[in-house]
């Protein structure tokens, strides 16, 4: 951490309003490293996924995208994919609950044609009986993959003559089931060192902040998610402008 930071507290007044996305890498790689197979990480970073869903709010985060599958992780082993889609079948059975009283809208983004009718059914369930959540909407990408999204978002525009960049916005929610589209995102995290999109919110992230941290996910605390967030705090966001008190200075 920057020396000029200050570690942000939950009981700091948080002012912001943010989008914040998450690659959740290295549960693999951090249950290789202990001997264990690879699923046991996959489970204790479902757990890091609780505790951090759980502290979002408290950093001014609003909005929270968790890349839980992609669609190219269907290339890896049929055991390890069937594992995964258990355990988030059993996730969603023990959370929801949670997440009213939390006050978390759960959505699911990505393609659901290729999931079970079970486990599809339950992410329905979960989004009816959660939508009324405000405290924080929380959606969890699964089966996704941004080029589909932009690829099938293009095909419903092709005919829109009056085509604008909140209109597209608008057929890429429809295009990845999601029943609004949420703002574009301010801070992309990645844990396990790796420092790449993998096809996750490409248009979303135009102008985000990026964060990358060689911690894993298990280990991923909320210490780890302040940090994040004061990193973010510290930059200046032009968006491609010239700040204002270069611009006078200029003239």
């Amino acid at each position: 951490m920057s020396d000029h930071l200050k570690l942000t507290r939950p009981d700091d007044k948080m002012d912001l309003s943010l989008h914040v996305a998450i690659i959740m890498d290295g549960n693999g790689r951090w249950a290789q490293q202990r001997g264990k197979p690879r699923f046991w990480g996959h489970r204790e970073g479902a757990e890091t996924a609780k505790r951090i869903i759980e502290a979002a709010p408290k950093y001014g985060i609003a909005t929270l995208t968790l890349y839980a599958f992609s669609a190219d992780n269907w290339k890896r082993p049929q055991q390890e994919v069937s594992m995964l889609m258990q355990l988030l079948q059993s996730k969603l059975r023990s959370e929801v609950k949670t997440s009213i009283e939390n006050g978390v809208k759960l959505s699911f983004i990505g393609r659901r044609d290729r999931l079970s009718p079970a486990l599809v059914e339950q992410m329905e369930d979960a989004e009816e009986k959660t939508k009324l959540g405000t405290n924080l909407h929380l959606r969890l990408a699964i089966d996704y993959s941004s080029r589909e999204v932009l690829m099938r978002a293009a095909q419903m525009a092709a005919d829109d003559q009056n085509l604008t960049r909140e209109k597209f916005s608008q057929y890429l929610a429809r295009a990845m089931h999601s029943d609004d589209a949420a703002p574009d995102v301010d801070l992309l995290i990645r844990t396990g060192g790796e420092q790449r999109l993998s096809d996750f919110l490409l248009w979303e992230c135009a102008y985000a902040e990026f964060y990358f941290t060689p911690v894993m996910w298990p280990d991923f605390s909320e210490e780890e998610l302040a940090r994040a967030v004061d990193e973010f705090k510290s930059r200046e966001r032009r968006f491609g402008a010239i700040p204002q008190a270069q611009v006078s200075a200029m003239l």
